[in-house]
């Protein structure tokens, strides 16, 4: 059967990300499940509805090992992968089902919204921001601000 490709936009992780290391071809691959939760409003005033949509993610080789490192609960991300039927036999009955396997995976927290809320998860408290400097570093050395060169008034 053919691959359906799957787009969840706006999503959150309803939960931390699961890593486990699965035999492959070559030796040992990494694969996680993550389950991203979105949501879509419909209508308008008193009937306006909210419907969520939960799925569940199965991540493949350094995505995986990625998404545990940097995603936890509550993380905003979109996906794109593919759907594929994953049906099975299990004492003489047929089982459906669905596999949903991610292809890509934008990350939408910034660096400091990831950290903050790495730290309350864990209980600590969240890192300071740490304030700009006004010099940014290039190859360890510092670097001056381009200023345009003064032009002398031409007498006409």
């Amino acid at each position: 059967m053919a691959n359906v490709q799957v787009i969840q936009r706006h999503a959150h992780l309803a939960g931390a990300v699961k890593l486990e290391f699965v035999n492959g071809r070559e030796g040992k691959i990494a694969k996680a499940v993550l389950t991203a939760i979105s949501n879509t409003r419909r209508g308008s005033g008193d009937s306006r509805e909210e419907e969520f949509t939960a799925i569940q993610w199965t991540l493949w080789g350094k995505q995986a090992e990625n998404a545990a490192e940097y995603l936890g609960k509550g993380s905003h991300v979109n996906i794109v992968g593919r759907l594929r039927n994953n049906n099975y036999e299990k004492d003489g009955e047929e089982v459906y089902a669905l596999a949903f396997t991610a292809e890509e995976v934008d990350y939408l927290d910034s660096r400091a919204d990831s950290e903050a809320r790495r730290a309350r998860l864990d209980g600590a408290p969240a890192p300071q921001a740490q304030p700009a400097t006004s010099a940014p570093k290039a190859n360890g050395r510092t670097r001056r601000a381009r200023t345009e060169p003064q032009r002398e008034a031409i007498p006409a």
